[in-house]
């Protein structure tokens, strides 16, 4: 459901920067009585809750098959689509009046399929994103050579604690009460030295560093961190204000594994925590 302090996530898939930063803007400019929106970055660990395609892309077509959306993650098609695909559409570029005309339509089928869902027990299928590609079964190997492959490159879950960085410790008691029936240690520091030095010292398998957090540069601290020896496999993600000016190619040199915005709902942080920690 709708609420002034948790906007509804929209990814665009298969625009151009110009048209996506364009389309952004428009999204903004919701009236109060409307839903409102923003768009995920490409970064984003976040699930949207609505998909905005350009429909006369192959690319983002085929992307968007991968998918696999439904009632729940509703999409709208910006321009022609051949195929005919059975989703909302508009013409391309889009009116902005009918865009959120069609976006607060989408929005309240997605509300009445969350509540059926909720009625029979059910929630929401969330989308597996790979790092790597899926192997492909060798044929002259047999699915036993598959299944090899498979086992080679599975490793265990991560077993150390969610380290936060930030300004003050209240975020960090609130990760404690999300994934509280996990037990899983989460700390807390504001000082990019001592993150460094429990990084390097402890088992820390997930540090979220808020972006506006005083003295820190984080991508510095990102980097520092991934060059620890010992942390290669310590999850970093950014913590992100709407306005901060994220470099997502500095980001990326530096191995960030992905953004949350903020606010970030209850239901993202736990999906996300869950997920970079190979958590059921």
């Amino acid at each position: 459901m709708h609420s002034p302090s948790h906007p509804h996530a929209v990814r665009l898939i298969g625009f151009a920067p110009d048209d996506s930063a364009g389309l952004g803007a428009t999204l903004l400019q919701s009236s109060a009585a409307g839903p409102h929106y923003y768009c995920l970055l490409d970064d984003s660990l976040q699930e949207p809750d609505l998909y905005v395609v350009k429909g006369d892309d192959g690319a983002a077509l085929g992307l968007l098959a991968g998918l696999n959306p439904g009632e729940a993650t509703p999409v709208l098609l910006l321009g022609p689509a051949t195929p005919r695909l059975p989703f909302a559409r508009l013409d391309w570029p889009a009116d902005p009046l009918r865009l959120h005309q069609a976006l607060a339509e989408l929005v309240a089928r997605r509300a009445q399929a969350l509540a059926q869902m909720a009625a029979r027990g059910q929630s929401p299928v969330r989308i597996e994103r790979r790092r790597t590609p899926r192997i492909d079964i060798d044929l002259s190997e047999g699915a036993a050579g598959a299944d090899h492959q498979y086992v080679n490159r599975r490793q265990s879950p991560p077993s150390g604690a969610i380290l936060i960085v930030d300004k003050g410790g209240a975020f960090r008691d609130h990760v404690a009460k999300v994934v509280g029936t996990r037990r899983l240690p989460v700390e807390w520091t504001d000082s990019a030295g001592a993150a460094v030095r429990l990084c390097d010292e402890t088992a820390v398998s997930l540090l979220m560093i808020n972006t506006s957090t005083p003295r820190i540069d984080p991508y510095r601290l990102c980097a520092d961190v991934k060059g620890l020896p010992g942390a290669a496999r310590t999850a970093v993600v950014f913590l992100l204000a709407r306005n901060y000016p994220y470099d997502a190619g500095r980001a990326r040199a530096a191995g960030v594994r992905g953004v949350l915005d903020k606010p970030v709902a209850d239901r993202h942080l736990y999906s996300a925590i869950t997920k970079l920690m190979s958590l059921p």
